[in-house]
Formats: structure tokens, sequence, C-alpha cells
């Protein structure tokens, strides 16, 4: 697997795409899937013209990303044709959403993201899945992000969004609220630029502390890294 640059989407949730979720605009500094700094113009996810520039440049890596958001998806080892549950942290356009219901498709998603203009857009991409699909606008920094977007669920998946975060207080608390969000034994798959916030192992540690279970790296190259986590499982 090879891992691809991040453009800095918000926390919201892109699959390889993701947004900050914690203010209007992202900072013009940030680093790719490889550790190289660029620097480049701040990122507006209220802009109707910024956001359609953005999607369209992510659009032109998306065959080159997708076989790595399938192994991912593959991780959850759930049967094809169960009606799951599932939440797609950071989901943006719904490129991330499109692959989970390809690999389950009575799957019912949930599909968060910072941006309303990102989220109108998923609308159109998927509208011929709309009775699958819920929107939910909604910003990981805020504690009531979890209770906006329900469950529990079956299956939680974020690709290259949560690290936008940037604070590990904050990327700690959004890992709780996952871990909460879980029903028990659950898996949680997270595709994500882990270098520029601890590492690898910090990561896996917060997990950890979040009460996740059976943390572990499933790929990495260094920078990025594909977690794989389980909820807790229900006391007997």
């Amino acid at each position: 697997m090879t891992a691809t640059p991040d453009d800095e989407k918000p926390a919201t949730g892109h699959a390889p795409h993701a947004h900050h979720h914690g203010g209007d605009r992202v900072p013009a500094h940030c680093d790719d899937a490889h550790g190289q700094a660029h620097r480049h113009e701040e990122h507006d996810w209220h802009s109707q013209s910024y956001v359609d520039y953005w999607i369209k440049r992510d659009e032109a890596r998306a065959e080159a990303r997708r076989p790595h958001i399938r192994e991912m998806i593959a991780l959850a080892k759930l049967p094809p044709d169960a009606a799951l549950a599932v939440l797609d942290i950071g989901g943006g356009y719904g490129f991330v959403t499109e692959e989970v219901l390809r690999a389950f498709p009575r799957a019912r998603v949930t599909l968060q993201d910072y941006s309303q203009l990102m989220l109108d857009r998923a609308r159109g991409q998927l509208e011929k899945r709309s009775g699958h699909m819920r929107y939910v606008l909604a910003d990981l920094t805020d504690p009531a992000w979890s209770a906006r977007v329900g469950g529990p669920f079956d299956l939680i998946v974020s690709a290259i969004a949560i690290h936008n975060l940037r604070d590990r207080a904050a990327i700690a608390a959004c890992y709780r609220a996952i871990s909460g969000l879980l029903k028990p034994g659950a898996p949680f798959l997270d595709y994500d630029l882990l270098a520029p916030t601890g590492g690898i192992e910090t990561h896996i540690g917060m997990m950890q502390e979040a009460g996740m279970t059976r943390v572990s790296r499933a790929w990495d190259d260094g920078h990025a890294a594909i977690i794989v986590a389980y909820g807790r499982r229900a006391a007997t």
C-alpha cells in the first residue's frame, strides 16, 4: 500500500480526504504522507469555489487511493450481506462511504463532516443510495458531535481526517468519543497521517486509553498508517 499526500481536509471526515472540523480554515502549512512540509493557501470549507476546486483536485487522485481504502474496509471482516450501522468520520464528499456501500450493500451509513458544502456534494454523489444514507454536520472539536451522529455503530471508518485536529488532547477526546460509539467488539478502521501528532505508537496508546481493545497497526510506512481497533466487550 502506498500512502498518498494529505491535502488538509477538515477533521470532519473525508476518507482519503478530510477537513479540520475545528474552524473555518486550516493553517497553510501541512505535512504530506511522506513527511514533507508544503506551503499553500488556507482552506476555506465554507467557500463553494474553494470546495469545488478541492474536490476536483482530489478526484484526480481517487483511483490511486481506491485500492488502499478497499484494503482498509476489508479489515472489518464483517459479513458482506449484513445490515450494518456505519459511521464515516470526516466523510467529505463520500469517497470512503462509496466503498463501504460497495463492500456492504445493505449497510446504513451516517456520514459526518464539518462542511455543509461537502455534505451537499456527498448527497449528490450518493443519491442512488439515499435510502442508506444519513448526513450530519458536526465539528469534532465540539463535545456534542458524538450525540449528533447517534449510534452505537457496527463499524466506524475514517480516512486522512482526524490528524487535522492537530492537538493531541483534541484527538484523544475524539478517540474517546469514538470508543463510546462502537458496539461491543465492533471495529474502528482509521487510515491517517500520524507522524505529525506523535506517531503510530502514540495514537495506539491514545486509542487504548480511550477504551478501545485489540488496537494494532495493519500497515504503515512510518508516517501514514492503518490502525484497527475494537470496541470493548460488554461485561458478562
